[in-house]
């Protein structure tokens, strides 16, 4: 099942380049300049000093895999492909499983490179004569979290386009979601009084990440496993080819 997996997974990178030209390569360099260069360098030494970027780093995953996990069978469905794919000797869960991991293998990847790439520009922006790292459990923490977010991305992704009809109609969807998880906290951060931005700034740099981060990981790989389990049972092959 391994190979079958892997199998998937490489169709599903091909299809991503093939599909997008030569503008592909571009955008993994685009999403670096943004994300691991630029807004670290803007916030300066802070980015690793204090874990706000915990949350930041756990975020990107989820915004990255919303475009091509939608993509996944709803896009098959649109070119006409999906009976083709389904119609392989490639078991059930060999597809559903190459198509969740190459996505959040994707999102996954990118944001530990932005975590690496904002590391090291914020400390040659900002020398200090050593090195300024993360405290062990904030990096194992968007080590970990990271990986989780993607993988519930993808998760939930795939749910929404195996029965969306079209690639628009779950991008939509998905959209929207992210827009209510990201976004709406981000946006009451800049309404909040300032008096209690210093209150929670003092806290997130005063608190002990360490026992609120494995609460948090749990939290995530229970949803994770739930949300892998409704995908396999929603995944019929028969249904989906009468579709």
């Amino acid at each position: 099942m391994i190979a079958d997996i892997r199998t998937i997974i490489w169709k599903e990178w091909k299809d991503v380049l093939i599909q997008s030209g030569g503008r592909a390569k571009w955008y993994p360099l685009a999403f670096l300049a943004i994300f691991g260069l630029f807004l670290p360098l803007q916030t300066g030494i802070a980015w690793v000093e204090t874990p706000v970027s915990l949350g930041f780093y756990a975020l990107i995953p989820v915004m990255l895999v919303v475009t091509w996990v939608a993509d996944s069978f709803a896009g098959e469905r649109e070119r006409g492909t999906l009976e083709t794919l389904l119609a392989t000797c490639l078991s059930d869960r060999s597809i559903l499983f190459g198509k969740i991991a190459a996505v959040a293998g994707y999102a996954w990847v990118m944001a530990l490179a932005a975590f690496l790439s904002g590391t090291v520009a914020v400390n040659i922006a900002h020398w200090r004569g050593q090195l300024v790292l993360y405290k062990p459990s904030i990096a194992l923490g968007i080590v970990g979290l990271s990986f989780l977010t993607a993988t519930l991305g993808a998760n939930a992704g795939v749910l929404v386009s195996l029965r969306a009809p079209t690639v628009r109609q779950a991008q939509q969807t998905l959209g929207l979601a992210v827009f209510i998880i990201a976004w709406i906290p981000i946006l009451g951060l800049n309404i909040i009084p300032q008096a209690w931005k210093a209150v929670l700034g003092e806290w997130l740099k005063g608190g002990d990440m360490g026992s609120i981060v494995p609460i948090i990981v749990a939290a995530l790989l229970a949803l994770d496993l739930v949300l892998l389990g409704v995908a396999m049972t929603r995944f019929q092959r028969t249904r989906l080819i009468l579709d």
